[in-house]
């Protein structure tokens, strides 16, 4: 791997000129007249009660699968224009025109969806099961039973034309709101102006402890100030969601994201009571923490903070060596994939002004690549940068499938990508030569479980009860901020200090209007790539064929059926979750053993 690698990414090997290219101009005009006639053409389809109406369904099979990749690539290419640069108001024009392309495309699909469930079940039975047909037979029976328990065709057409400027501007809303946003840094003498992104970066890997809480009150006294604008937001958001659920009959809040997910309802409780019943094992590893701080009980702050004078720099060049040579262990095509998205530069790591928060990858269908989007500023970053390398290899993997069979859900998602974690940290831990290193690798991988099964938790926790609350009306910033100190507090058994009021609003994930519940589905991804990883651990590299026809099925199997299939096991049963918890409780075990002398 070259050694010199550029830590910006190329964009314009799809459309030159940023968002003021001539190409993706026309590209949008393009896709926007197809999709129209898309929806024409597929309006005029009589109700298919015949196998021969139902086979004249085949071509429109063919097209929306067409326009869905190039739906993605646009889509791709509008959001990682957004995120390297938040100050590209023409990106923001773009992603509004390419909302109302969807929106059509989407009242199109709602109107196949009908036909679909037109058809008489001997002839929809036929249909799928005709050699055409058959790949997609999960995925088209999947939409036939969705659209029933749905609005009337009229309805849910008008609910998404609606949803671009209301439901969905809300969401684009609280995106500026947080691109506006600028912390006073001093740095070397200076004050430098960062944005959340980096702030939030360098408060975490600060390791002065006093200063990372002075960071951290400054963190909270910034959000405060945008507590009215943020709450205005969360309440429309899930106003709009919860008078919607409401008219389509739906009794729950977690109907939607249970079926995003393709889960069960008993799946996910039986997977938070396994984390319930071994959260004793992490407090003791936070009290373990306190002591080494020299504190009695941790805040908020020290709970991703690094061991004090344990940090390692590592550059960018160094960890993706370190990240091949760790892939190549286990997986010959994930590391060589990796090799090629590192020289052909699918990564924009570079820490500077301006970019948005977070790590993300998004792929680009049509032109069978990815792009990962992070801000590299450290050792710390390490594990992120293997995690966004692990979804870009399972979309890679997907690529020559229907694009149909490839929209696997947020939990699944979770998969390829906390493997990809587990794999360098777990592999970096056995290289530790010394004492010191052993222990910031430890915390490290435990810091991350303690995300999982405990802020998460939280997430969960406090969004659960915000929509009850919302039922009745208008939820308060101060009360906002009493559900989420009470999640914190009931998540993390009442072990911190301090915590984090204005949580929801610093986190995004709360505002993504695309994906409801946007936190149970990470930790079910990090114990469901925990189980794999157990597994593949005892059986070697024999393991990559079958790990790759799991990551090919994940769009188009439920995730109970995913488990059965490749790993023989029932979700709906503890066994499995407490296996993969129990990876965890061993480096916390290893972790006490080794600070038990101090």
């Amino acid at each position: 791997m070259n050694r010199s690698l550029r830590q910006t990414w190329d964009l314009d090997v799809f459309f030159s000129g940023g968002s003021d290219s001539s190409d993706f101009a026309q590209y949008l005009n393009a896709l926007e007249a197809d999709t129209n006639r898309f929806r024409s053409e597929l309006d005029a389809l009589p109700s298919p009660q015949t196998a021969e109406a139902a086979a004249a369904l085949q071509g429109f099979v063919e097209l929306l699968q067409d326009l869905q990749k190039r739906l993605r690539q646009a889509a791709a290419f509008i959001i990682c224009l957004s995120a390297q640069n938040q100050a590209d108001r023409g990106a923001v024009r773009l992603g509004g025109r390419l909302d109302g392309i969807q929106a059509n495309y989407q009242s199109a699909m709602t109107r196949f969806d009908v036909l679909l469930a037109e058809m008489p079940d001997s002839v929809f039975a036929q249909w799928v099961g005709s050699e055409a047909m058959t790949a997609l037979a999960f995925n088209l029976e999947e939409r036939r039973t969705q659209v029933k328990d749905k609005l009337p065709l009229e309805q849910e057409t008008l609910v998404n034309d609606l949803a671009v400027d209301g439901y969905h501007g809300w969401s684009a809303l609280y995106n500026t709101i947080v691109k506006q946003i600028r912390f006073p840094y001093e740095k070397d003498g200076n004050t430098v102006m960062l944005s959340v992104g980096q702030f939030f970066n360098q408060m975490f890997k600060e390791q002065d402890r006093q200063e990372r809480g002075r960071l951290f009150r400054q963190w909270e006294e910034t959000w405060t100030a945008q507590e009215d604008f943020c709450a205005d937001t969360l309440n429309h958001i899930a106003g709009f969601r919860l008078q919607l659920y409401k008219h389509r009959g739906w009794d729950s809040v977690l109907r939607e994201p249970l079926e995003n997910n393709r889960m069960t309802r008993k799946t996910l409780l039986t997977m938070w009571e396994v984390i319930e019943k071994n959260k004793p094992v992490f407090i003791a590893y936070l009290g373990r923490l306190a002591k080494l701080m020299g504190v009695e009980r941790l805040a908020w702050s020290d709970l991703y903070a690094p061991l004090e004078g344990k940090d390692t720099n590592i550059s960018y060049d160094e960890a993706a060596v370190m990240i091949e040579e760790q892939f190549r262990r286990f997986s010959p095509q994930l590391a060589d994939f990796t090799v090629r998205a590192f020289e052909e530069r699918w990564v924009e790591a570079e820490d500077r002004p301006g970019k948005r928060p977070g790590g993300f990858c998004t792929s680009f269908p049509v032109s069978k690549q990815s792009r990962i989007f992070m801000t590299y500023s450290g050792a710390g970053n390490l594990s992120t940068l293997a995690h966004e390398l692990g979804h870009a290899f399972h979309q890679h993997v997907m690529n020559e499938l229907p694009p149909m069979t490839q929209r696997y859900a947020m939990n699944v998602a979770e998969t390829a990508s906390t493997f990809a974690e587990l794999i360098v940290s777990d592999a970096a831990l056995k290289q530790a030569e010394t004492r010191e290193q052993k222990l910031f690798l430890l915390n490290d991988k435990i810091q991350r479980a303690v995300t999982f099964f405990m802020d998460i938790h939280a997430r969960f926790l406090f969004e659960t009860r915000f929509y009850e609350e919302r039922k009745v009306g208008l939820v308060s910033p101060d009360r906002l901020n009493e559900l989420m100190i009470e999640a914190q507090k009931d998540a993390f058994c009442d072990a911190l200090s301090e915590y984090h009021p204005h949580f929801w609003a610093a986190k995004s994930h709360f505002y993504r209007t695309s994906v409801p519940f946007y936190n149970f589905p990470y930790t079910f991804g990090f114990l469901f790539s925990s189980g794999i990883y157990s597994l593949a651990r005892r059986e070697g590299e024999s393991f990559e064929a079958r790990y790759i026809a799991l990551l090919q099925d994940t769009g188009r199997l439920t995730v109970e059926q995913l488990a059965s299939k490749h790993l023989g096991v029932d979700l709906e049963q503890p066994e499995f979750w407490q296996q993969a918890v129990d990876l965890s409780i061993e480096d916390v075990k290893q972790f006490l053993a080794l600070t038990e002398e101090g």
